[in-house]
């Protein structure tokens, strides 16, 4: 399992460094354990945490409300919940993009 991924009882954690202000969003890269995402959104008022959950659930097929944000509100560091369920389908977008 990628160092970015950490299961804990029914939830998959997803340690994230969010780019805001990007012209669109994108999973980028690893680095420093940390996912690299661009969130097409600016860093005020929450829109780029917003933007951040809906790309991770579209991207991964799932309902807004399955992504959570659990850590860095205010921060580029973040953590997201996503339920179990999703663990293989998140390491097989991670590795392809």
């Amino acid at each position: 399992m990628a160092d970015y991924i950490h299961v804990s009882g029914d939830l998959v954690y997803l340690n994230i460094k969010a780019l805001p202000g990007a012209s669109r969003s994108q999973i980028l890269d690893v680095k420093d354990g940390r996912l690299r995402v661009k969130v097409a959104a600016a860093p005020e008022d929450g829109k780029a945490n917003a933007e951040l959950c809906a790309f991770l659930a579209k991207t991964l097929g799932c309902s807004k409300k399955d992504v959570n944000l659990q850590a860095g509100e205010k921060s580029r560091l973040k953590t997201v919940s996503l339920p179990l369920r999703l663990q293989e389908q998140l390491e097989h977008i991670c590795r392809n993009d």
